[in-house]
């Protein structure tokens, strides 16, 4: 059964898109915890993120690694804190979440709500800083 993160992934639903290539996708979390809370997904269908081959895992935090670098620059947070519940949705994925205190990698916190457009310009500047 496809997760919504398939339906991002073949472009079924919007979503904020700040990094791709052939094997990941990382877009920003539309609840986030903090400005710039990113998911990063492999394109394959995997449930839980311990059953992908080693190859996809590595793959996923090396592509993990430049999209945080990014988030780093964009937020000027202290840290961008790396987190894999996996219960939310049924496909492995990883949140970065830009952060300047422990406190804010709590999911207990409320969620920020931000606007479409809100969202459109952080991922548009986390884009135009992933580029050489």
């Amino acid at each position: 059964m496809s997760s919504v993160f398939t339906k991002i992934i073949q472009r079924q639903i919007p979503a904020h898109i700040v990094a791709e290539d052939d094997r990941y996708i990382a877009f920003l979390d539309i609840m986030p915890l903090t400005e710039g809370h990113t998911l990063v997904v492999p394109k394959s269908e995997t449930d839980y993120i311990f059953d992908l081959d080693d190859d996809t895992l590595t793959g996923l935090h090396l592509f993990s690694k430049h999209v945080a670098a990014s988030l780093k620059k964009v937020t000027g947070c202290n840290r961008v804190g790396v987190a894999v519940l996996g219960m939310e949705v049924p496909h492995a994925h990883i949140h970065l979440v830009p952060m300047n205190s422990m406190r804010d990698m709590n999911f207990a916190n409320p969620k920020m709500k931000l606007s479409q457009e809100q969202l459109a310009a952080i991922a548009e500047r986390i884009r135009k800083s992933m580029q050489p």
